[in-house]
């Protein structure tokens, strides 16, 4: 499939798919295949980054594709999950991937996770083998994550593995000092972009939502993380931490230095 036929299939949402494309710096043929899905969600991450800027600036953040493709690739933004991965669902369906939205409900703490559709992830299903993809969860795998249960999957970003909560719900866990940490539960049940409006509008509104409490921006940089927050940069390398203090009237400088964002 070259370019102009995936602009064909989604001119009625106005994307770009060529531009899009160009954002994750993607220079090869896309294809439906595991090893460009791998590619372009390693570049997403790498090139996009999660943040919640616009709850912080009183920005409505809606779930319309249109206006998601115009912040994040026409204004180099990043964004929140629903942002991240309705729009590259939308990129790996025109490519031709056989993919579904699923909910995700966020560990919290003492074996609480968050609400139905707190969390937007993506199922693929790729050569008869289904993934768990997602770009929109911050610090998480760099590839996507072939849904066995049992196998501890590696990247250079640390180690997964699956699990079942109960008889309904998958949970994904990272692998930390030996111990399964829980990174969130999800049924595989199929979900319409519109089903997380709720949860989308709780996030930025509500001071039960973390996104609420301050700003944060971070995404992978080479051998490592970049994050900011209100009055902190924090640079991990490896096993080293570079961590920078400021004042919170400097983070519209630092955005910039940092993250080529002006806001």
């Amino acid at each position: 499939m070259n370019y102009d036929e995936l602009n064909m299939t989604k001119e009625s949402l106005n994307i770009d798919l060529h531009r899009y494309l160009k954002r994750l710096s993607f220079k090869g043929e896309p294809k439906a295949n595991l090893a460009v899905l791998s590619e372009l969600q390693s570049l997403h991450l790498l090139n996009i980054p999660f943040e919640n800027l616009d709850i912080h600036i009183g920005k409505r953040i809606e779930l319309d594709i249109a206006k998601i493709y115009t912040k994040i690739v026409e204004n180099g933004r990043g964004g929140f999950c629903y942002e991240l991965n309705g729009l590259f669902f939308e990129l790996l369906k025109a490519i031709g991937f056989d993919v579904k939205m699923v909910s995700g409900r966020v560990f919290v703490r003492d074996g609480i996770y968050g609400r139905e559709f707190d969390h937007l992830a993506i199922i693929a299903l790729v050569d008869e083998r289904q993934y768990l993809v997602d770009v929109g969860f911050g610090k998480f795998s760099i590839y996507p994550l072939e849904l066995k249960l049992g196998v501890v999957l590696r990247d250079q970003f640390g180690e997964f593995q699956f699990d079942k909560y109960d008889e309904d719900y998958w949970r994904i866990n990272e692998i930390a000092n030996g111990e399964l940490v829980p990174e969130y539960i999800f049924k595989t049940e199929e979900r319409e972009f519109s089903n997380f409006a709720e949860m989308c509008e709780f996030h930025q509104t509500s001071p039960e939502s973390h996104f609420t409490r301050g700003k944060l921006i971070s995404k992978i940089i080479d051998g490592g993380r970049i994050t900011l927050t209100d009055t902190q940069l924090k640079i991990t390398k490896g096993n080293e931490i570079e961590t920078v203090d400021f004042a919170e009237e400097e983070f519209s400088e630092m955005l910039k230095m940092h993250f080529d964002i002006q806001i």
